[in-house]
């Protein structure tokens, strides 16, 4: 709706990247917060907080830039103007997960305890994230007449201009809401390590693969079948999620 705020000097105010900010220092905050209680020393959740961010703004300009390659090609410096917008969310997903596996390692921290602390702060980082897309008008939806779809209508808006689209920005932003409720809900309920990112990985995946089907921006489809590779990634964490809570509960059954 509105992907600059302002102008000061010679520098650019984006609201994408404003909103992204916000969702990372949020998620820190979280971070930060539930590591207090689990005795995890806070340097080593900002130094991880610092990994994954990185980690999570590459893999998903990354993926981007391999979907959308031929503007790429044409303007390579475009790029790095990560704060205009243009992350592809999966690409930051796994990337920051490799990471985040290789620094828990690393630090010798106990992985799936850490990686449920890790979770909700994903889910209120996507909040935000999906907020800044809306504002942006990145990841549009497709057109539509249904009375909460919404115009844009800012030159600089990366949606098309002048149709109603499905608002789907602002539908994943209260999916990762609604999941962000959950996640809090369930993390300090008795049951095996690992579920609370297993929820997680379920839930999203679950969303995001009927969200798909109102995107109106392209979607790629390497692997075709009438998805989009997004939904194929989708399912892929869906039985994953579900295959591994299975194991986990299993070898917490056996040890207890």
């Amino acid at each position: 709706m509105f992907p600059i705020l302002f102008h000061l000097g010679g520098f650019t105010v984006y609201s994408y990247g404003l909103f992204i900010a916000i969702g990372f220092l949020l998620g820190i905050g979280l971070a930060l917060k539930g590591a207090r209680q689990k005795g995890i020393p806070n340097e080593k959740i900002l130094d991880l907080s610092f990994y994954i961010i990185l980690s999570a703004i590459l893999g998903a300009r990354i993926l981007y830039g391999l979907i959308h390659y031929p503007r790429y090609l044409e303007h390579p410096l475009d790029f790095f103007k990560v704060w205009e917008g243009g992350l592809v969310f999966y690409g930051g997903l796994i990337l920051s997960f490799l990471t985040g596996f290789w620094f828990i390692r690393k630090q010798k921290l106990p992985f799936w305890e850490t990686a449920d602390l890790l979770a909700p702060s994903i889910a209120i980082g996507q909040v935000f994230g999906r907020l800044g897309c809306f504002a942006a008008g990145c990841c549009f939806g497709q057109e539509t007449n249904r009375i909460w779809g919404v115009t844009f209508t800012h030159p600089d808006s990366l949606a098309p201009t002048g149709i109603a689209l499905h608002p789907t920005q602002l539908y994943e932003s209260l999916i990762a809401l609604i999941i962000f409720f959950i996640l809090w809900f369930l993390k300090d309920r008795p049951g095996f390590s690992g579920r609370i990112l297993l929820y997680y990985l379920f839930l999203y995946g679950l969303g995001r693969w009927a969200l798909e089907f109102f995107r109106g921006d392209n979607r790629g489809s390497l692997l075709g079948g009438g998805w989009s590779d997004t939904q194929y990634i989708s399912i892929f964490l869906v039985f994953f999620s579900i295959i591994m809570a299975r194991h986990l509960k299993n070898r917490k059954t056996r040890t207890s």
